[in-house]
This record gives structure tokens, sequence and C-alpha cells, in this order.
């Protein structure tokens, strides 16, 4: 994972769904999207792929999906 793909995520409050942080950050195009693509296996956490759509995200996690990373801060 190179640093010129992470992005910083701030959230308001934790925790925040999995799904919900794909759709807010429009790697996804709806929340239904978002779902499929947890669901399919697509979207790693902290490097471990990730199945579950409403997976509890917190400050400090890293989201990896097509080549993005988003690296969560809670604001």
């Amino acid at each position: 994972m190179g640093t010129d793909n992470i992005r910083i995520v701030k959230i308001t409050q934790e925790p925040v769904e999995l799904y919900k942080v794909l759709k807010f950050e429009n790697l996804a195009g709806s929340g239904g999207e978002a779902k499929h693509f947890v669901g399919d296996g697509l979207v790693t956490v902290n490097g471990r792929v990730e199945t579950r759509k409403r997976n509890k995200i917190y400050a400090g996690d890293v989201i990896g999906f097509n080549g993005n990373f988003l690296q969560i801060e809670c604001e």
C-alpha cells in the first residue's frame, strides 16, 4: 500500500458502518451498491477482506477498495 493513494476521511462520530463510508466517499454510487461491493469481498478493513456490510468502523481503521485506501480519523 503506497502512501500516495491514502486519503484521510474525517468522521464526526464513531462507529460508522462500512458501507456508509464507501457511499459517502463516492466509491459507490449508492448504499446498495456499496453493500454489494462489501458482500462480494471486494473491500478490506485493516488489510483483511471484510464481508460484513454493517461492520463498525472506528478512527484508525484503514479501508481498502479498488486501489483506494481510506484512513479514518475522528474530528
